[in-house]
C-alpha cells in the first residue's frame, strides 16, 4: 500500500493577485480598474447580466437662470416677463414718502408761499415706476423710503 498524499497547502494571496514577491518596491494593481486574480481580464459576463454599454447616450439639459432684477433710478435692461423681449425699461416719476417729507420739511423751515412745493418738482426726491415700452405692463417700482 502506498503513504496517504498529503494535499498541499492552498495558493497564498500574492500568487492568486500575481504580485512579484522579488521586487522590493511591489505594485500589485499596475491598472486601477484592475482587480486581484483576474490577470488583467475582465470578469466573465452572467447569464442575466447585461452587457456593459459601448457608448451610452449622454443627454445635454440646458438651465437658464435669471438674476432677480434691482430696481433703481435708472432704466434698467432685463427681459420683459410680459411680453418675452429684451427691453430697457421707461420710468414714470411719481410723489412717494420722501417728496411729501420733504415737502413738510420746508413748512417746518417757514417756507409757506409755495417754496414748499418745489419737491414736487424735483425727480431725485420721487418714486420711480419701471413699465416695459412694448406692452406697457409695470415691471417694478423703486422707492425712495
Amino acid at each position: 500500500m502506498s503513504a496517504p498524499s498529503v494535499p498541499s497547502a492552498p495558493p497564498s494571496y500574492d500568487e492568486i493577485a500575481g504580485v512579484n514577491t522579488s521586487n522590493p518596491f511591489p505594485q500589485p494593481y499596475p491598472d486601477f480598474g484592475q482587480k486581484p486574480g483576474w490577470n488583467g481580464m475582465s470578469p466573465p459576463q452572467y447569464a442575466g447580466q447585461p452587457a456593459p454599454a459601448s457608448n451610452p447616450p449622454i443627454t445635454v439639459q440646458t438651465v437658464y437662470v435669471q438674476q432677480p432684477v434691482v430696481f433703481s433710478d435708472r432704466p434698467v435692461q432685463m427681459c420683459c416677463p410680459s411680453c418675452n423681449q429684451t427691453i430697457v425699461t421707461r420710468l414714470s416719476y411719481g410723489s412717494g414718502a420722501l417728496t411729501w417729507l420733504s415737502c413738510g420739511g420746508l413748512c417746518l423751515v417757514g417756507c409757506i408761499l409755495g417754496c414748499c412745493l418745489i419737491p414736487f418738482c424735483i425727480d431725485a426726491l420721487k418714486d420711480v415706476d419701471h413699465f416695459c415700452p412694448n406692452c406697457k405692463t409695470l415691471l417694478g417700482s423703486y422707492k425712495r423710503l
